[in-house]
């Protein structure tokens, strides 16, 4: 006598595990899992479906142990294998991109040119500010009020204005002379251009020459370079 099995036989044309889950046999184990969350969330509700669903991923999870301890390679073993062997794309890094080359900080510069250049200091305090105002202001009413006055002769007295003073606020000779000179080589050019533009007789009733006119920028730069660089 032939005993019949309790539990009733699957229908021959039942969807496997796989196919329930829409997953194929190389799936991952995270491509499963995500294939089953996305089956529950299609058949929520329906609490047969729901249990198909669950029983495909516990029929696949226990296909891949029974795999792992017959010590066989599962598909999706060797799949992810695959992808390992596989070359990633190289990409374009910022780092491999020639670099721009960077122009030489402060601090990089040779001693020598660290010490020629100019620095601004704060403003001058004492002897170090009246000195050049009252200097200053002697020689432009000078050459403003006393036609006569040869403008070279002022403006060679700004400038050993302009070297005493920045001698003190440096302590460096050779240092004053030499901003000094410069000094007075760009107001000379600003007071080129300023002749350039201007009428030679100016308004307010003082009529001055080319020379005069020039002189005067030159005298303000002075002025400034003697109490603010240091």
């Amino acid at each position: 006598m032939n005993q019949r099995s309790d539990s009733p036989s699957p229908p021959a044309d039942a969807p496997g595990p796989y196919e329930r889950l829409g997953i194929t046999a190389d799936a991952s184990f995270d491509e499963v899992q995500a294939a089953k969350r996305a089956r529950l969330l299609e058949v929520a509700g329906d609490t047969m479906a729901s249990s198909k669903v669950e029983a495909a991923y516990d029929a696949v999870l226990m296909e891949r142990l029974k795999e792992r301890q017959q010590g066989k390679v599962s598909t999706a073993a060797k799949t992810a294998s695959q992808r390992e062997q596989v070359p990633p794309a190289q990409k374009l890094s910022v780092s491999a991109l020639p670099k721009l080359p960077q122009l030489p900080k402060l601090t990089q510069l040779p001693k020598f040119a660290q010490a020629a250049l100019p620095r601004v200091s704060p403003a001058a305090q004492g002897r170090e500010l009246w000195f050049p105002l009252a200097t200053s202001g002697v020689l432009l009413g000078l050459l403003v009020l006393v036609p006569a006055a040869p403008p070279e002769l002022l403006l060679a007295l700004a400038t050993g204005m302009a070297v005493i003073n920045l001698q003190r606020r440096t302590g460096k000779f050779l240092k004053a002379v030499g901003w000094s000179v410069g000094l007075l080589s760009l107001g000379l050019v600003l007071g080129g251009l300023l002749a350039a533009g201007l009428d030679p007789s100016l308004p307010m009733g003082f009529p001055l020459s080319s020379v005069q006119v020039q002189s005067l920028p030159a005298l303000v730069v002075l002025l400034l370079g003697a109490l603010l660089l240091g």
